[in-house]
């Protein structure tokens, strides 16, 4: 069929649901077209804790990509509500290695600020891309 396409031409990425938690109206903008053009649908942008919360609740996701600090408040609630759903989580920070990340998070990936395209995307597919069984996609909150 025309317009259709067979699941052996999808890519790892296509439809996933990835959360965008970020307050910089310009990196969240670059950062949902990314997400685009890899395949995913994003989901936000969210610009405060209580916005990403929100949505860490009440939407079916494969993953977030989060800012460390949305308006200089962290974002570590959404990361353990999203991880005690089973959401894999990228933390974005411009912080240094040194920066304190709960103990419980600190295995989630870490994109470091600011990053180029190519590594956003690098990042997506490791900590992202699913196996040809995709029947844990879109997962609702429990």
């Amino acid at each position: 069929m025309i317009g259709v396409r067979r699941m052996a031409d999808q890519q790892p990425l296509d439809g996933l649901r990835i959360l965008i938690a970020e307050d910089n109206v310009f990196a969240a903008m670059e950062l949902e077209q990314t997400l685009k053009d890899c395949g995913c649908r994003p989901v936000g942008p969210a610009a405060t804790v209580d916005q990403a919360l929100r949505l860490a609740r009440d939407e079916a996701l494969d993953g977030a990509v989060l800012d460390v600090n949305l308006r200089d408040q962290p974002v570590f609630p959404v990361a353990e509500e999203l991880t005690r759903r089973g959401v894999r989580v990228i933390f974005a920070t411009g912080y240094d290695d040194g920066y304190a990340f709960p103990q419980h998070l600190a295995e989630c990936a870490r994109l470091r600020k600011p990053y180029f395209q190519h590594e956003l995307k690098r990042r997506l597919m490791q900590t992202f891309a699913l196996p040809s069984d995709a029947s844990q996609r879109g997962r609702m909150p429990q």
